[in-house]
């Protein structure tokens, strides 16, 4: 079962989140599975890194309670071109990769993304009800930290990300196999309303000082959390084992699921922009336009009816042909 905790730490300002996918992270998988490819897609350091991306995109937007899309995005100049993973606000999401050489079978993120100190990491913001000329929010880092030392770990990255361009520290946890991706996020709450329980300014910053302390302590704790943990622990177990000495208030669970956004309705207006002389020049070489969608791996067929349809008025289209629909 798919699911996604949120929780507090009663009297303390910091928050968590604890994701754990396993049936829609493998139907992720079993859609780009092939033969060819000796039963998967991507090699596997890939596919951890896909993982660890979907639960992070849904633990981002399990916070943020974004009406949109949460896209997150690493690419650089290795043989890893582009890894993305899109999560939506109702936590459906996807996730895919473009890969362009040969992956080690023990390659980390540097490797992989950031051969030549390239590599960025893009977290998105695109609202479901965007106007026109209105632009998705993005932020934009590099994969590399303070001291310009590549970082190894797709979590190291998204606590970099968090701390340069929204000021929240943040603690991590992410590890994905080819059963199960997770993720436990541990963040420090704003201040903001605090300074109202102290009288005097020094004892508003020993307050807050006093508070970080506590987000210090809790982070440790998550910190010593094991990739194998997090794995195999049912989540209420891992929370109980990691913060038996805190006091936690657990909201209702919610159900991340995977999903696909194409659409041959999509994938027709993708033609149409590549213009008519375009498409009939495709159909006249193949004898029919057909477009795959790189995350669920569905394949779109447009014969030269159809294809005469994009670029008909609707009231003066031919009778509708065998294609896919």
């Amino acid at each position: 079962m798919d699911e996604l905790h949120k929780f507090i730490f009663e009297g303390l300002p910091v928050r968590g989140a604890l994701v754990r996918l396993q049936s829609g992270w493998r139907e992720l998988l079993a859609r780009r599975a092939s033969p060819s490819d000796g039963g998967h897609a991507f090699p596997e350091p890939v596919r951890a890194l896909l993982g660890q991306m979907a639960a992070a995109g849904c633990l981002m937007q399990g916070n943020l309670k974004f009406n949109g899309a949460v896209v997150l995005q690493v690419f650089g100049d290795g043989p890893v071109k582009l890894a993305v993973a899109e999560t939506q606000a109702d936590l459906s999401f996807r996730a895919t990769a473009k890969v362009v050489g040969p992956v080690a079978a023990d390659a980390k993120l540097e490797a992989m993304l950031n051969v030549h100190g390239q590599g960025r990491c893009a977290i998105t913001l695109d609202p479901k009800d965007r106007q026109p000329g209105q632009q998705p929010y993005q932020g934009v880092v590099p994969l590399h930290g303070d001291r310009r030392e590549p970082l190894q770990q797709l979590s190291e990255v998204l606590e970099h990300y968090m701390l340069q361009s929204e000021q929240v520290d943040t603690r991590l946890v992410l590890a994905a196999n080819d059963d199960v991706a997770a993720g436990l996020l541990i963040q420090r709450l704003p201040m903001a309303g605090q300074a109202n329980l102290a009288g005097s300014s020094s004892a508003r910053d020993e307050d807050q000082i006093g508070r970080n302390e506590d987000y210090n302590r809790i982070a440790l704790l998550a910190g010593t959390l094991t990739a194998e943990e997090l794995l195999r622990l049912d989540p209420m177990v891992l929370l109980r084992r990691l913060f038996w000495e805190e006091t936690l208030r657990l909201f209702e669970p919610m159900t991340p699921r995977f999903a696909c956004t194409c659409s041959r309705d999509r994938v027709a207006g993708m033609l149409r922009g590549l213009g008519q002389e375009e498409i009939e020049g495709l159909i006249a070489e193949r004898g029919e336009a057909e477009v795959g969608c790189d995350f669920c791996g569905a394949q779109y067929r447009f014969d030269p009816i159809d294809a005469a349809r994009l670029f008909t008025p609707a009231r003066d289209h031919p009778p509708t042909s065998g294609g896919v629909q």
